[in-house]
């Protein structure tokens, strides 16, 4: 195992799959994105590289597919767990084709279970319709220490795991993150998974990275705004400019309204994204009334 430094830097990171002829990678997305971002990303030497493992949170099909083509990783695969979970629950197979390696995480691990439920009513829901990922097995924790009602609110009596992530699942068991139910936006009744709009913006050819979240609105009861990241040199990029990239190609409901141009997110210690963070700064900036998630 090589630890390029002390806490994550991706030139350091880069420099040390150069330097000890890495052949595997692992990281977040964001830290994937980081790497892929650099100004001398190309001069590094990362011929290595063959596989690796993206998690902790959900891939952009972008990034996936720019670590397959440009970091050389055509045996990468992408998983997903939590803490509570040991971790992984499931995850991509190496000889996946490159649809479900980019746009699924993957199907069950051996000797664990998962369902898809309704969150309202806890029935199971048909595939391809979304709901939140159960998992259950002998990875599933005992519990939270001295937290028991924690601890119910998370495993239930028949020991199923509810995760809070949306997810679906295809015919095949492949399943796809859609989102957490407490990022899941609803603007004037109408449900906004911002992973989909995330995605969406990722294809401008500025923006390196994106997070989407809610804030309160009075008409509509929660609006979209959007966290973005430019590519170094890019002109400003205002409300306006998105809604010109997004018309006519994105439902008018999915459009953010706000935009935010920032040169990093609010992360926790592992590089997750804090949304909860953000939409309280949000809502601050904006002077808007945050009402309890």
């Amino acid at each position: 195992m090589v630890i390029p430094a002390r806490a994550f830097d991706p030139a350091a990171t880069l420099q040390a799959v150069q330097d000890e002829r890495c052949t595997v990678l692992y990281g977040v997305p964001t830290m994937f994105i980081a790497e892929l971002a650099l100004p001398g990303f190309a001069d590094f030497d990362l011929s290595a590289l063959r596989t690796g493992v993206m998690a902790g949170s959900p891939c952009p099909v972008h990034v996936m597919k720019r670590v397959i083509a440009d970091m050389g990783m055509a045996e990468v695969t992408i998983c997903y767990g939590m803490t509570e979970t040991s971790p992984v629950s499931t995850q991509t197979a190496r000889d996946d084709d490159l649809e479900r390696r980019v746009s699924t995480v993957g199907r069950v691990g051996p000797h664990l279970e998962v369902k898809i439920i309704d969150p309202s009513t806890g029935r199971l829901v048909p595939r391809g319709v979304a709901g939140e990922l159960c998992t259950r097995g002998y990875s599933v924790m005992l519990g939270y220490w001295r937290q028991p009602e924690a601890t119910a609110e998370a495993v239930d009596a028949a020991r199923w795991m509810h995760t809070g992530d949306l997810a679906t699942m295809d015919e095949d068991g492949y399943v796809n993150i859609v989102g957490r139910i407490k990022d899941l936006v609803i603007r004037g009744g109408e449900n906004v998974y911002p992973r989909e709009v995330e995605e969406f913006l990722y294809g401008h050819p500025d923006i390196v990275d994106v997070q989407v979240i809610g804030v309160p609105d009075e008409r509509f009861g929660e609006e979209l705004m959007a966290w973005v990241r430019l590519r170094e040199g890019a002109a400003p990029l205002g409300a306006e400019g998105v809604r010109e990239y997004c018309a006519g190609r994105l439902a008018h409901y999915k459009i953010p309204r706000y935009v935010k141009i920032v040169d990093e997110f609010p992360m926790t210690v592992t590089g997750k994204v804090r949304k909860v963070e953000m939409r309280e700064v949000s809502a601050r900036e904006l002077g808007l009334t945050m009402t309890d998630s």
